[in-house]
């Protein structure tokens, strides 16, 4: 039998149907799952394609039944799943074999990983993994770490199996060890304040202005066709049009109201923060995800603080309207410059090189934070000039007349008692990052007063102290 061009572990959802897109691609892929029955039933429901899969029963099988230098996938839970994994996989493995991680792991893991493994063990390669069950079986974007040698072998396949953009495969290595991962995380991050924004936007029609899920749907549908084109914006139409089939009722009107996360937000998160680098957008929308899993304590706090009312908006129009679908672009190009400053802030740390602008396109198509101006993020960083997205000559013009409106809807969400945590992040680091003299030389002095830490002056070098003793 003809030897797979690369082997996959684990069947799940994901795995599936990145090996039948495989398949479907021309290569031919060596499949492995812990139950060996799931594995038999996936090649046999995988109709036309199973004479492009080859079904495992062991892992020294698997090995056997791929070429060298052996690629093999790991679609398995992120954490220990992986560890223990790789264990069970190396001894049949040599040296120039390639185990590749295409889970949602901490970057961390990644690198350590690859350290474990010695001189003559096989390499280690993270992949990021982005478009859920749909990107998975026909085209996903992929972010890859690892070495030139290791993405040269896989890069045939992956090619062929990611999303295309106008004929522009959305897959690319990143950089070495962690940098795919990396870039994996920071992409959920903005994922998680894109969504957040959303949402509040949502809260607003939804309880500022008393519109059902169907009309506001349709305005998500508009705005669809404009600026704000995006998977997001257009699966958000899509939710909000459709109809839960036991009840009659809007289905979003019969979901709990309690998001569930995995992790990769707050790594973003954590990261940003451990790089002193602001994403604030990022942390309201983790910190969002966990109030709304205070349920019970939401309800108790709604009937505490009663007496206040219900919130209104007072005196919307069609420009208020407007004014949402400019705020919340205000609001995602924030996310977005966020996102891409943190990633810049990593490379350097960690002696990446991450290339900005083919991180933007490869984010084209196929993964979930998909939008219509990431062309214009690439090209904002191309040549690696630029320090910060808001920096860009397009998106200042761009945020010149959409911050006016981020402005006015959150002011007016804040007068209503409606909460906007993500969209007022946006606004605040917009603010705090165009003023030229802020207000640390406050923080300065107080840290002087009672740390003795020190500061710098405006008029001459050096390191100072203040006067504080003559003042008691």
């Amino acid at each position: 039998m003809q030897q797979a061009d690369i082997g996959l572990i684990g069947l799940g959802v994901m795995g599936a149907n990145l090996a039948l897109n495989i398949a479907e691609n021309g290569y031919r892929v060596a499949v492995y799952n812990r139950t060996v029955e799931k594995t038999h039933a996936f090649h046999q429901e995988a109709g036309a394609l199973k004479d492009k899969i080859i079904p495992c029963e062991t892992l020294e099988d698997l090995a056997k039944n791929i070429r060298a230098p052996r690629p093999i996938i790991l679609m398995v839970k992120a954490g220990e799943a992986v560890d223990e994994q790789i264990a069970a996989l190396k001894p049949f493995l040599a040296k120039e074999d390639i185990i590749i991680d295409a889970g949602n792991a901490n970057f961390h893991d990644t690198v350590r990983r690859l350290k474990e493994l010695g001189a003559n063990d096989p390499t280690f390669v993270g992949m990021g993994v982005s478009g859920g069950e749909e990107g998975a079986r026909h085209g996903p974007s992929i972010m890859v770490g690892g070495t030139p040698e290791s993405y040269a072998r896989i890069e045939p396949v992956l090619t062929a199996i990611s999303a295309k953009y106008e004929g522009e495969s959305c897959a690319a290595l990143l950089g070495p060890d962690g940098a795919g991962h990396f870039v994996k995380t920071i992409h959920n991050g903005i994922e998680y304040a894109d969504m957040q924004m959303i949402a509040e936007i949502y809260g607003i029609l939804r309880d500022g202005l008393a519109l059902s899920p169907v009309e506001i749907g349709k305005i998500f549908d508009t705005w669809n066709k404009g600026p704000l084109n995006s998977y997001l914006i257009e699966i958000t139409a899509k939710v909000l049009a459709a109809t839960d089939t036991e009840t009659g009722k809007p289905a979003v009107e019969i979901i709990v109201d309690s998001a569930g996360q995995k992790g990769t937000g707050r790594w973003a998160a954590i990261e940003a923060q451990m790089l002193g680098i602001p994403a604030t957008g990022i942390e309201a929308a983790v910190a969002a995800r966990s109030i709304s899993a205070l349920r019970d304590e939401r309800a108790r706090a709604a009937k505490a603080y009663a007496s206040l009312g219900a919130p209104k908006l007072a005196g919307t129009d069609q420009s208020f309207i407007d004014a949402l679908e400019q705020g919340l672009l205000a609001g995602k190009i924030a996310a977005y410059a966020q996102g891409f400053a943190v990633m810049s802030g990593a490379s350097a740390e960690h002696g990446w090189n991450i290339p900005l602008d083919t991180t933007a396109k490869i984010w084209r198509a196929g993964c979930i934070i998909r939008s219509q101006f990431l062309d214009e993020i690439a090209s904002a960083f191309a040549g690696g000039g630029q320090d910060n997205l808001l920096l860009a000559p397009s998106f200042v013009e761009r945020m010149k007349t959409a911050s006016t409106a981020l402005r006015d809807v959150v002011a007016k969400a804040a007068l209503a008692g409606l909460p906007t945590p993500a969209l007022a992040a946006a606004l605040g680091y917009f603010d705090g990052y165009r003023q030229a003299r802020g207000t640390a030389n406050l923080i300065q002095a107080q840290r002087d007063f009672f740390g003795a830490h020190g500061f710098k002056r405006v008029d001459k070098e050096g390191d100072f102290h203040g006067p504080w003793s003559d003042i008691g």
